[in-house]
């Protein structure tokens, strides 16, 4: 697995130890991580703290283009607001784990001209799934419904 997925990895289970989501992401730029994070939707009462998001916080005011020649990882297609921020900041390439358990706005992103590639991770699937059959009323909170 790229050691960029990994490291996503690694932030979704970390997710999961914390009683949260199991959801990771990493900016990447210039072949470094710069920003990393989990869901902590749950660990922080917050309303807008998914991983996407949780990594761009980390990764802190940067200038416009390092985030226009940053690659984003992240082990969910994101969702609608997840989207929007990588739109908003100019991300031209996400590569997404899975989008298996939940499709986000992969078509919006394409249309904006995002270069997406979708892995189909086995072990982001596995980690989902059972995170989805164990705590549905969690994941059905997590993306509004």
């Amino acid at each position: 697995m790229d050691p960029f997925m990994q490291a996503a990895l690694g932030e979704a289970r970390l997710g999961l130890a914390e009683g949260g989501i199991p959801i990771g992401s990493v900016i990447v730029h210039d072949g470094r991580i710069i920003g990393r994070g989990h869901n902590r939707r749950v660990q922080q009462g917050s309303a807008i703290r998914h991983g996407e998001m949780d990594a761009f916080e980390n990764a802190g005011r940067q200038p416009a283009r390092v985030y226009r020649e940053a690659v984003l990882y992240t082990t969910l297609s994101p969702c609608a607001m997840c989207s929007g921020a990588i739109l908003l900041y100019g991300i031209p390439r996400v590569v997404i784990g899975e989008n298996r358990t939940f499709l986000g706005e992969e078509a919006l992103l394409r249309e904006r001209g995002v270069q997406l590639d979708v892995l189909q991770d086995a072990e982001c699937i596995r980690l989902m799934e059972d995170f989805i059959a164990t705590r549905p009323e969690l994941w059905h909170e997590d993306i509004g419904e």
